[in-house]
Order: structure tokens, then sequence, then C-alpha cells
């Protein structure tokens, strides 16, 4: 397993957000974590990355225990993340982007004044190609449609070289169309790069049409787990989440 989630909870100001949660997810799969909002999903997420603290349990990464280490620690292990809200530099070009984030990766600071702008071009270009957007190289990023900042923040994801990738609801706000050609893509890179895929998601359809397996929440604590089949046959997902004319 490259990922294990052992008794983990986190409580804000009493409220238990998160309930003795444990799963493990096996390397080059893809999981997807459902929920209704308020469910602990985005939390899990942060809890994960060391981007919260946890109150108890631990995480293993790797056949590494990462439980109390700093988020950017957990990236340089090839943990890397998205978020729900898009994480991009607005005034930078979309080339310049993700070569300030191939730049961090390397270990290399960024300054356009010098010739640190040459650095690592072709991997930048690499990038831009597998996300769809060497079109845009030039555009300034915060000028871009949603649909293509959310490929761009994927393509920053990326520059990180992850084992596993986790991704926080990745089509939000996105129209058919563009959600249709995100997970398109999504499902592309990672069977290209044999990346491990763990994302949470509100359109069922799309995490019907993916995942590979799936771990339902509710109320912070973990209610069912399994094939998409056998989540959609589960009798308390149908009166939790989708009632049974949405999982026929």
């Amino acid at each position: 397993m490259i990922l294990q989630v052992e008794n983990v909870q986190k409580s804000f100001d009493g409220f238990i957000a998160v309930k003795d949660v444990s799963f493990s997810v096996a390397k080059g799969e893809l999981c997807s974590i459902i929920g209704p909002n308020g469910a602990g999903k985005t939390t899990i997420f942060n809890l994960i990355t060391g981007h919260l603290p946890l109150d108890k349990g631990r995480v293993i990464f790797n056949g590494i225990d990462i439980t109390r280490r700093p988020a950017h620690k957990i990236c340089r292990l090839g943990l890397g993340r998205s978020f729900q809200r898009i994480n991009i530099f607005p005034k930078l070009t979309v080339f310049e982007n993700v070569q300030a984030a191939v730049l961090t990766h390397r270990g290399q600071s960024l300054n356009f004044f010098t010739s640190v702008q040459s650095l690592f071009r072709r991997e930048t270009e690499e990038l831009l190609a597998m996300v769809g957007l060497q079109d845009q190289r030039q555009a300034v990023s915060g000028s871009l449609s949603y649909g293509f900042q959310k490929q761009l923040e994927l393509g920053i994801a990326l520059a990180c070289e992850p084992a596993m990738l986790l991704l926080d609801e990745p089509t939000a706000g996105m129209s058919a169309r563009e959600t249709n050609a995100t997970i398109e893509l999504i499902a592309s890179i990672a069977r290209d790069r044999d990346l491990t895929l763990l994302f949470t998601e509100h359109d069922m359809a799309v995490v019907f049409s993916i995942a590979e397996r799936i771990l339902v929440l509710h109320q912070g604590q973990l209610i069912a787990g399994g094939s998409p089949d056998e989540v959609r046959a589960n009798p308390v997902v149908q009166d939790i989440y989708f009632g049974k004319a949405r999982c026929s």
C-alpha cells in the first residue's frame, strides 16, 4: 500500500470533524472519497498532507510515517495536492507558474531578472503539453477560464513529480463540457505516469466514471467502501446520499 491512514481523528472547538477513520490506498489505484458538505473530506486531505495536525492516529506514505511532518516535506516525499480553491499566481503567465513549481521542486528560486528564467524550459513545456496548455503558455493566468485554471493547477501539482496525487473536487464550478474534458485528462495522466490518485468529488457521474474504489464518509466517519458497483448497491449509501433512483 502506498498510503495508510490509521485511526485518524480531528476536532475543532469540541466538534469532531473526523472520527477514527482508517483506510489504505494501493499503488496505482484511482480511489475516491465521497460525502456531502461537512462530511470531513477536505479535513482528511489536510490531515494527510500536513496542512492540519492530527488529534490522534497516524499516516504512513510509502512506508514512511508522515504524521508529524510539515506539508512542504510531505510534498517532497512525492505526495502532491490540489485544493478546492484555485491556488495559482494570477499575475504570472501560465508558463511562469509551472516553471516556478519546477524550480521550487528542484530547489532553486524563481527570479525573472536573472538567467534562471531559462532553466527547466523543456520540463516546463512537457508539463504544459501534458495538461493541454501549450497554446496558453503566454497567457496571464488570472485571465484564463476556470477550466484552464484548474488544468494549470494540475500542471503545478505534477511539477513536483508526485507518486500520489490528492485532488480536492477537481471539477467543482466547471461546465459539463469542461468536467468531461478534465476527467478524461486526469484519467489519462494517471495511466501514463502510473500515478496513484485519491480524489474528492461532488459529481457522482464523475466519481463512478473514473474511480476504481470509493470510500464513503458520513458525519466524519467512514461508513462504506468498495468498488463502484458495491457502493452503488449499498443500502446505507443509497439512503444517506443518493436515493435508489439516482443509484439505479
